[in-house]
């Protein structure tokens, strides 16, 4: 992607690697010295080998389809959105290794060597001793938070992602967010807002008992919080005070190489370091993890929970067994658990993390630009628009970030999702009255290896066009929805 000015350490990096603030590297060739300068374009590290078409669609058919939608973009089929960025979850392009991994799948129902290597791959970069394959990310949840979690109980996160949330809600436990307070200013630069306040947990711990507190997560990176990043730093400390207590804690992993790469970029001490190096540290300051391999392991379905304690491992696999499938493939196809084991380490790439991690900042930095409000700095799957300072016209309760949905969708065909008070807002059962989230954002997760430049500027483009006549958009309220997890099947209808 065309840029004017790249700092050092996003320089593209592959025969030659800057070094602090040289911009050029001394190659020796036939006795003479050559001057190589690196290209400022950083483009994609891959080739197209297969393409599926977009249909394209009109103004007036994209505003018949959210009517009859419910203005919930969720509830709309796939064919009718040109540019998808509803979720990067299951959605990445997969490489030519993962697709010849999947012919290597073997179906055998126990032990078939599609687990040994899906095994192997985790236990080479994770590092915990029990792992259960789950089919997604939400099922490692809900059978760790059903072994653990009891009524009263009061897990801490940074910030708790929707399925999170629900599942140790589901258990009759609190979920308690704990991000840092940068992390709650969309506009806040700091470079890991993503940071758990360490303090608060003392403080949270102090008061319902370390007794209360059956696990401790840290969500890397934080995606309900802008994608933010965590520091190793924080992770170090927040185990600290995990293990001080006799408290787990646990690694919500979905995009751990993400969060590596930046830390590599942002932290002292790591730009030497390779993602995988970095990452296989962090693991080692936590306990166990759930993951979504939808997410950084590059496949279309899949997940896994880890842990180190054995006990706790027995329980979850009979539960895993019960609801999942037999310990070695939990859910999935012997293909899946192959592609997830190849895509687990091409997550860790530098050249590839290098190209994510920049066209995510692309289209953040040319609609910020612009004045667009989003949370700053950009993440590193998804740009967040803040729906508050973009609709200042519209309340909170009035759900500014389905409004603006609504109408990216109708601008443009381009699926986005709220992030705010639809996601995470409150309603009280008796009364029916509904308490705003904390944020009202709107997520544009970037699906990974999917969209090139060019789709790119289309969303640019169509975030500026929404952008001049905001001041012409109204609000919306619920027409149905349902008691857990409602953005899913909610229907909306607009504010007279």
């Amino acid at each position: 992607m065309r840029v004017e000015r790249l700092e050092p350490d996003m320089r593209r990096r592959n025969h030659w690697r800057a070094r602090g603030d040289a911009a050029v590297t001394h190659a020796t060739m036939a006795s003479a010295v050559y001057t190589i300068q690196p290209m400022r374009t950083i483009i994609e590290p891959f080739k197209i080998k297969a393409v599926e078409p977009i249909r394209m669609t009109t103004a007036e058919e994209r505003d018949r389809k959210l009517r009859a939608a419910g203005f919930n973009v969720f509830l709309l089929p796939a064919e009718d959105v040109l540019i998808d960025l509803l979720t990067d979850s299951g959605t990445a392009a997969m490489s030519s290794e993962q697709w010849a991994a999947v012919m290597r799948g073997d179906e055998s129902y126990a032990g078939s060597r599609s687990w040994y290597r899906f095994e192997a791959a985790v236990h080479d970069i994770f590092g915990f001793r029990h792992v259960l394959p789950t089919h997604q990310g939400r099922a490692a949840e809900r059978i760790l938070f059903s072994v653990l979690c009891r009524p009263g109980h009061v897990v801490p996160n940074n910030t708790h992602f929707d399925t999170t949330r629900a599942n140790i809600e589901f258990t009759g436990a609190e979920a308690r967010d704990l991000v840092i307070p940068e992390g709650r200013i969309p506009s806040a630069r700091h470079p890991f807002k993503g940071n758990m306040d360490v303090d608060a947990l003392r403080r949270l711990i102090a008061d319902v008992g370390a007794e209360r507190v059956p696990l401790c997560m840290l969500t890397v990176t934080n995606n309900s919080g802008g994608g933010q990043p965590v520091s190793m730093a924080n992770v170090r400390a927040v185990s600290g005070i995990c293990k001080e207590y006799g408290i787990p804690l646990y690694i919500d992993a979905c995009r751990f190489a993400e969060n590596a790469y930046f830390i590599k970029l942002r932290e002292d001490g790591y730009a030497g370091r390779r993602p995988v190096e970095i990452a296989r540290e962090l693991f080692s300051y936590a306990d166990g993890c759930t993951m979504s391999a939808k997410k950084d392991g590059l496949a279309n379905i899949g997940g896994l929970l880890a842990t180190n304690d054995e006990l706790l491992a027995a329980k979850e696999r009979n539960l895993l067994i019960l609801t999942e499938g037999f310990p070695t493939y939990g859910g999935m196809a012997g293909r899946d658990l192959d592609a997830i084991a190849v895509g687990l380490h091409e997550a860790l790439d530098e050249d590839y993390l290098l190209y994510r991690i920049r066209s995510t900042t692309y289209l953040g930095e040319h609609i910020a630009q612009a004045g667009v409000p989003i949370v700053q700095p950009p993440g590193g799957h998804a740009i967040y628009l803040d729906a508050a300072a973009f609709f200042p016209q519209i309340p909170p309760l009035q759900l500014p970030g389905q409004a603006l949905v609504v109408e990216l969708y109708r601008e443009a065909g381009i699926r986005g999702v709220e992030i705010g008070t639809v996601m995470f807002g409150k309603r009280d059962p008796e009364s029916g009255q509904e308490t705003a989230a904390a944020m009202e954002l709107v997520r544009l997760a970037i699906p990974r290896r999917v969209y090139t430049q060019s789709h790119i500027d289309y969303v640019v483009e169509a975030i500026l066009q929404v952008w001049e006549r905001r001041a012409n958009v109204r609000g919306y309220r619920f027409a149905e929805q349902a008691p857990w997890l409602r953005h899913f099947t909610a229907r909306f209808e607009e504010v007279a």
